[in-house]
């Protein structure tokens, strides 16, 4: 094994054991496209050099640099549209009606730069216009996220027009932001009061976040291992109401685990309810 790949392994183990992010044999230019700036910044030349740093010097955040690099954060405005439609139609009629008078509580897990949580509070929002009064006791969405970096451009709320033009149609536009400038619009008060944003590891306890009727874990699980799917997968069943749902990513699928989920077919998509 050359010493490059040999540093690639070492690397690999590092990513997969703070994270969970399992890398293939195909991934070396990834990460050289990715840590590049990065590692000429901090003056290091070499992926293991890289690794030493981080074990070295715990507290020089350059940890947290390399996973907020690594992480990807792809996303779209109500992405697959689907779970969406399903939340808004099916989902939260039947909650109100099933526990009347309390409040929804939805993780989206893996938020990204806020997407998914916005998105899923201008639901909550349509609904309480079309339906007055049926959701007096609220909407709380819980949105984490691994990168510190990426949860702040999310608490903001602010996006220029190329991350608008992913799936936001202009009535939403008009309807949920404020222009702030020419080509730069923010997510309105109303849509950013439903969510609270909080920083968390997959891999770590879930404990402190409570219970939800819903979560929203989607286009994350393909980089982790089966064990560790199943792993996480069997820790949010435990973090969901019985009778509360999961919905996974359009192209994710929920292998075992038959006695905690049952697959619903939704026409389009799949979501899955908690046993």
């Amino acid at each position: 094994m050359s010493a490059v790949n040999a540093e690639f392994v070492q690397f690999r183990v590092f990513l997969e054991k703070t994270c969970g992010i399992v890398l293939g044999d195909n991934k070396q230019y990834l990460v050289s496209s990715r840590l590049n700036k990065l590692m000429e910044t901090e003056g290091i030349k070499t992926l293991g050099e890289l690794v030493q740093r981080i074990q070295t010097q715990p507290r020089s955040g350059l940890k947290e640099k390399v996973v907020d690099a690594m992480t990807t954060n792809e996303t779209l405005w109500f992405r697959d549209t689907y779970p969406f439609e399903v939340l808004k139609n099916k989902l939260i009629p039947e909650l109100i009606k099933a526990s009347p008078g309390q409040r929804l509580r939805i993780w989206s897990a893996a938020c990204s730069s806020g997407q998914e949580p916005y998105s899923l509070s201008m639901i909550a929002d349509e609904y309480e216009r079309a339906n007055p009064g049926q959701l007096r006791s609220g909407v709380q969405i819980v949105a984490t996220d691994l990168s510190g970096q990426i949860l702040n451009a999310a608490k903001s709320g602010e996006y220029d027009s190329l991350a608008i033009g992913r799936g936001l149609s202009q009535e939403r536009l008009q309807r949920h932001f404020d222009t702030l400038q020419p080509g730069r619009w923010a997510v309105k008060p109303a849509i950013k009061s439903r969510v609270e944003f909080r920083s968390l590891n997959l891999l770590d306890s879930y404990a402190s976040l409570g219970k939800f009727d819903m979560v929203f874990c989607r286009n994350v699980l393909i980089y982790f291992s089966a064990g560790l799917k199943k792993d996480i997968l069997t820790r949010m069943h435990a973090m969901i109401k019985p009778g509360g749902y999961l919905f996974l990513g359009a192209s994710e699928a929920l292998n075992g685990l038959p006695d905690l989920y049952q697959m619903v077919q939704c026409n389009p998509g799949i979501i899955y309810k908690v046993k």
